[in-house]
């Protein structure tokens, strides 16, 4: 006698297409928020010196702050985790430090004047402000 063999026991069920998309998605999103930040940065550094007239008119600074919640709120869309929320504003102040710093011909994008100290606060302050009431919800709601 011949034991029976079930041949659809190690078929699995078949891999939708749609699940394969769902499953990459979040991480390509990620990839473009990043990239998005570095790029946003750029132009920031590059539109930070803007007078108006005879008057300094960093408009880029407050700019940023705006930019940088809205990209931590796309992080946050894509993931719950914390650690995704502070991956466009790592991108951002990597990119901020290496335009601070002295390039191979000692070129420095951002100056040592106070609009470079207002882009560093408006781009990092109003994001971590937002990431930290995400993250301590719990603790500020009403019981």
């Amino acid at each position: 006698m011949r034991p029976a063999i079930d041949d659809h026991a190690a078929v699995a069920p078949p891999v939708r297409s749609s699940d394969t998309v769902a499953a990459l998605l979040p991480p390509i999103i990620l990839v473009a928020l990043v990239l998005d930040a570095f790029i946003t940065l750029v132009l920031e550094v590059l539109y930070l010196p803007t007078y108006l007239g005879a008057t300094a008119f960093p408009v880029t600074g407050v700019l940023a702050g705006l930019v940088n919640v809205l990209l931590v709120l796309g992080a946050r869309s894509v993931s719950s985790r914390t650690s995704a929320m502070f991956l466009p504003l790592a991108a951002w102040t990597f990119g901020f430090l290496v335009c601070a710093s002295a390039g191979p011909g000692g070129d420095i994008m951002l100056s040592s004047d106070w609009r470079t100290v207002l882009l560093l606060f408006c781009g990092l302050v109003p994001p971590l402000i937002l990431i930290y009431f995400r993250v301590n919800a719990g603790l500020f709601a009403k019981h």
